[in-house]
């Protein structure tokens, strides 16, 4: 089973920087043949899409509230995606999620990598508080 663990999240003033990881507890072959995403999620919201990362990493997708703010990268060697968060804005503020695929060495349509249901797992959270 897999099991993603998020850390690097709290609170930090507009206009601050963070960096969200997560570290997948599955065996680096497989991690390394997995999409992983990034959603956030707000009280009475929906789970938004923030960030994906193809599993060779060559190619990134961003919400458009995120462009030229947010970066996703992975490292495969250490199970390990990350989100590096620039230019906080108070909208920012949500529980930030790592997600996995469920499948493995897939490729799909854009659209596909902004959908909740193309991942399978998904990490407990972690809180960033962005203050005015």
């Amino acid at each position: 089973q897999v099991q993603l663990v998020e850390s690097g999240g709290g609170l930090v003033q507009a206009g601050g920087s963070l960096t969200l990881s997560c570290a997948a507890s599955i065996p680096t072959f497989t991690f390394s043949n997995r999409v992983m995403g990034w959603f956030r999620q707000t009280p009475g919201k929906e789970r938004d899409f923030v960030a994906a990362i193809t599993f060779g990493g060559a190619i990134t997708y961003y919400a458009d509230s995120v462009k030229g703010r947010f970066n996703i990268s992975r490292d495969n060697a250490k199970n390990t995606v990350y989100l590096q968060m620039t230019n906080l804005k108070p909208e920012d503020t949500a529980i930030y999620y790592c997600a996995a695929d469920r499948a493995q060495r897939r490729t799909y349509l854009e659209r596909a990598y902004y959908t909740p249901s193309t991942y399978a797992y998904r990490g407990q959270g972690t809180q960033v508080t962005v203050s005015s």
